[in-house]
């Protein structure tokens, strides 16, 4: 970045981050609103998931300032403009908080790794996940991999990747060779609830509990009486129905089984259900070892989907 003499600019805060460290925050609202969008598709985490079957070892790419590696057009540096209490400064590549940064980004490490995507490597952002089936796959491929990395000149942050493991932490999932689990931490965090006093702590742990909803089945019925509080009309506390649902829920995610890995080669079963309440299927696969879920998914109906 240099200073800048720009006659806009947006606001900035730092937020501490895990390590100690401070990261900078600049808030370009304002200036997102009227940049024309990057329509580059950015993968959905369902996705990159699916490509995970058979494989037993897995390592995690961390990059560094990712989305920094990428130059703005020369002429538009000002618009980049941020102000703080020492003065106004600019940036020359581009800065987290960008609207267009995901997609522009994706877009790059997409035609780095183009021929080796969803063969053995996934790749989500500033994210590069290696999958393989043998320990001969995972020396071969990484000696493949980590040479594109230097040619391009991205880096990993060696603090947060891991290689050769049989199980990787990765967007909020644990993954290994038996399938995708939760996240533990995120499981003892929703354990430790308290029941909701207000609708802001109900918003809460809805976010959590909706994040790992396609683990629970039937879902959407069991969190039924709990949505109906969502209104902004609501009283708290919870009434009983409500505050039993809540308990019910908390214990249905201790019980949340492993999701399968999808495999094609297998025979498939979709089975659905419909209520009053809610919509719901569940996708299953048949192995030698019996029926395993691959994925829970519910909604509550609209008004019209009850005709």
């Amino acid at each position: 970045m240099r200073p800048s003499s720009s006659s806009t600019g947006a606001p900035v805060l730092s937020v501490k981050k895990k390590d100690g460290g401070l990261h900078l925050c600049v808030h370009y609202r304002k200036l997102n609103a009227v940049t024309r969008k990057n329509k580059y598709p950015v993968p959905h985490m369902n996705q990159l998931l699916t490509f995970f079957h058979g494989s037993s070892i897995f390592s995690k790419i961390d990059l560094r300032g990712a989305y920094n590696l990428l130059i703005i057009k020369e002429g538009d540096e000002h618009l980049t403009c941020f102000r703080t209490q020492y003065g106004s400064y600019e940036y020359l590549v581009m800065p987290f908080g960008l609207t267009n940064a995901p997609a522009s980004f994706q877009n790059l490490v997409n035609d780095i790794f183009y021929d080796l995507l969803d063969v053995y490597v996934v790749v989500y952002l500033d994210y590069i996940i290696g999958f393989f089936k043998s320990e001969e796959e995972h020396v071969t491929h990484l000696s493949t991999v980590l040479p594109r990395l230097r040619a391009n000149n991205l880096f990993a942050k060696s603090s947060k990747c891991l290689f050769h493991f049989t199980s990787v932490e990765y967007l909020g999932y644990v993954f290994s060779s038996e399938g995708l689990k939760m996240n533990q931490a995120k499981v003892q965090q929703i354990i430790n609830w308290p029941p909701p006093r207000n609708l802001k702590a109900l918003q809460s742990c809805l976010g959590l509990a909706n994040f790992y909803c396609h683990f629970i089945k039937n879902y959407s019925r069991k969190i039924s009486s709990l949505t109906s509080f969502l209104k902004k009309d609501s009283h708290f506390p919870l009434n009983e129905e409500a505050l039993r649902q809540f308990h019910k829920l908390k214990e249905a995610f201790t019980i949340a089984p492993i999701l399968s890995h999808f495999d094609p080669s297998l025979p498939t079963i979709i089975e659905t259900y419909a209520s009053a309440s809610a919509l719901g299927a569940v996708l299953s696969q048949i192995s030698d070892s019996g029926k395993h879920p691959i994925a829970f998914d519910s909604c509550k109906p609209v008004k019209y989907e009850f005709n």
